[in-house]
């Protein structure tokens, strides 16, 4: 690390739970953490205003498809609603 950088503590769940007040104090003053669970990373607390990790795009996404262009489709042989309901409405009798 460069002397710039801010050293970054590790953090386990139970101090988490059991220091929080001290953790989102030290966070709001800048400091990161490490969280770890059982000794395993598994995520940063990192204060708001840290600037992001840039993220390299190895392929863009491409939305092809979706909901939006299944419609339903219609035979001429298709009962309409109406017709439906009156025949259960006719079962009740």
């Amino acid at each position: 690390m460069s002397g710039s950088e801010p050293s970054i503590e590790s953090l386990s769940q139970r101090e988490l739970r059991n220091e929080s007040g001290r953790v989102l104090r030290a966070v709001s003053e800048g400091h990161s953490f490490v969280l770890t669970n059982r000794g395993v990373p598994v995520g940063r607390i990192i204060p708001l205003d840290a600037p992001s990790p840039a993220l390299t795009i190895a392929r863009p996404a491409k939305r092809v498809g979706g909901w939006a262009q299944l419609s339903p489709r219609r035979s001429e042989s298709d009962p309409s609603l109406s017709q439906i309901l009156g025949e259960l409405r006719e079962d009740r009798r």
